[in-house]
């Protein structure tokens, strides 16, 4: 009872986080390792966890999401084949071989996380400095080429897509409106979670019942995080998660080597 008590309320924390900018399971994926849960099933039953979520927050962006021009939804397109490659190579990964690249990959996510708000900054720096305004089916294109293999890395790891995915959304039309982006960005990830869960089906690596447990939290923290205020200031936020994640990392190195 208590177990599923953690998982839940962790869903919600993990949902909460997605919906605002991501990064949620930098906080999620250790606590399920606590729990005890393989390194390679934790991995793939992130993807129960975060699309309850992401459809929560989708649904609470809804008034934004249909101000979102509708050749946005071509970046779909590169999300689920790119998401098709990682699960893939997920599925075909051995539990030792994960177990050595999990630290790494955490260790990236965090890096990445910690050091998103000088790259959003960059991206908004070239792009107001730019004297030839991009059109839009052009922007998408190249956002389209930066989705793909971020989709690869979406279905095989996953941590740290979400906020990179927003960081990319500023090369568009999109760049000035926060809540149109976040919306699009959890639209994109409801399509590489669904696509990779349907790729790991039937491999065995999904532990359904806890990853529905904290996917019911998630659902929660997703539609709440959408509609509701932060509360909490973004940079304490973001400080605790880099120290988690890395802790982690460490912590994973050590052990398995």
């Amino acid at each position: 009872m208590v177990h599923d008590l953690i998982l839940f309320f962790s869903g919600i924390i993990v949902g909460a986080m997605n919906a605002v900018a991501g990064g949620g399971m930098l906080i999620g994926f250790p606590i399920l390792l606590a729990l005890g849960m393989p390194a390679l099933v934790a991995n793939a039953t992130s993807n129960i966890i975060v699309l309850p979520g992401n459809i929560g927050a989708a649904v609470g962006y809804r008034k934004y999401l249909k101000r979102v021009p509708k050749q946005y939804l071509l970046l779909l397109i590169p999300a689920a084949i790119g998401s098709i490659i990682g699960a893939t190579a997920l599925r075909h990964t051995s539990f030792t071989n994960f177990e050595h690249y999990i630290p790494g990959l955490i260790l990236f996510a965090a890096v990445l996380f910690a050091f998103q708000p000088l790259l959003y900054k960059e991206i908004h720096k070239h792009i107001h400095g730019s004297k030839k305004r991009q059109k839009s089916l052009r922007s998408i294109i190249y956002v389209s080429l930066a989705v793909f293999p971020l989709a690869i890395y979406g279905g095989y790891f996953g941590a740290g897509f979400g906020f990179v995915m927003l960081a990319f959304l500023g090369f568009t039309k999109l760049r000035n409106h926060i809540h149109r982006m976040n919306a699009l960005k959890c639209v994109i990830t409801v399509c590489i979670a669904a696509t990779s869960i349907a790729c790991l089906y039937s491999s065995h690596l999904i532990n359904w019942r806890q990853g529905l447990i904290m996917g019911a939290g998630n659902l929660v923290g997703g539609y709440s995080g959408a509609i509701g205020v932060q509360k909490v200031s973004s940079h304490f936020i973001r400080i605790v998660i880099v120290i988690i994640g890395i802790s982690t990392a460490i912590y994973l190195g050590l052990r398995s080597y």
